[in-house]
């Protein structure tokens, strides 16, 4: 046996972290929704996230439901390919990486934990607005947060958490991560879209599980 030192792989407690404030999307990166490391995430990548998840509510019995509280999906959706882009950043300076196994497995935790695979999907669909197949991009990432906060050595303390979001706010510096106003600004130290409260923060303090 051993322990996950930092995060619960709770299937609802994962969405899906001084900003640049230049031109990006317009004079500067026509078309992007954010550069992140001098790559382009482009807005019709983000908008085709955005109706991937429109869809997947239409179609689900609470679709009306789900349409009306999901808020500004854009954003939502544009803090996530960021925040994805930072943990791989995060992961790569530490030498982790999520296997193909380890993301089925963690997947299935996500599945048994929901009470099976379709409510798992309407969990995630509900509750961070997760299209279904982006599922295994969620369980990619909670493999790759859970890894690093193991190899920081982070413990679920409050030291721990700033130890944690001290490597994510180092490496969301370097990235140099700039965004289109349109959509707001990046905060560095809270590793979020200034207009966007992400809860990845607050899924640090949880108590770590133990797993075979």
């Amino acid at each position: 046996m051993h322990r996950r030192t930092a995060l619960s792989v709770s299937a609802a407690a994962f969405l899906a972290a001084a900003p640049l404030l230049t031109a990006c999307g317009s004079d500067a990166h026509p078309g992007a929704a954010a550069v992140v490391g001098g790559q382009r995430i482009e807005v019709s990548s983000l908008q085709a996230q955005v109706k991937d998840v429109r869809a997947a509510q239409k179609a689900s019995p609470q679709g009306a439901q789900l349409l009306r509280e999901s808020g500004d999906l854009s954003r939502q959706k544009l803090h996530g390919m960021i925040f994805d882009r930072v943990v791989a950043k995060v992961a790569k300076d530490n030498g982790v990486t999520a296997s193909r196994g380890e993301i089925q497995r963690t997947r299935g935790d996500f599945a048994r934990q929901s009470g099976g695979e379709e409510q798992m999907k309407a969990v995630l669909l509900q509750q961070q607005g997760v299209a279904p197949d982006e599922i295994d991009d969620v369980a990619r990432r909670a493999v790759l947060m859970n890894k690093i906060a193991a190899k920081l050595g982070v413990t679920d303390s409050p030291e721990g958490q700033k130890k944690l979001t001290d490597a994510f706010s180092r490496a969301s510096k370097e990235l140099r991560i700039d965004v289109n106003p349109r959509y707001g600004a990046w905060d560095d130290d809270k590793i979020q879209l200034a207009a966007y409260t992400a809860p990845w923060v607050r899924q640090i303090s949880k108590a770590p599980e133990a797993v075979a």
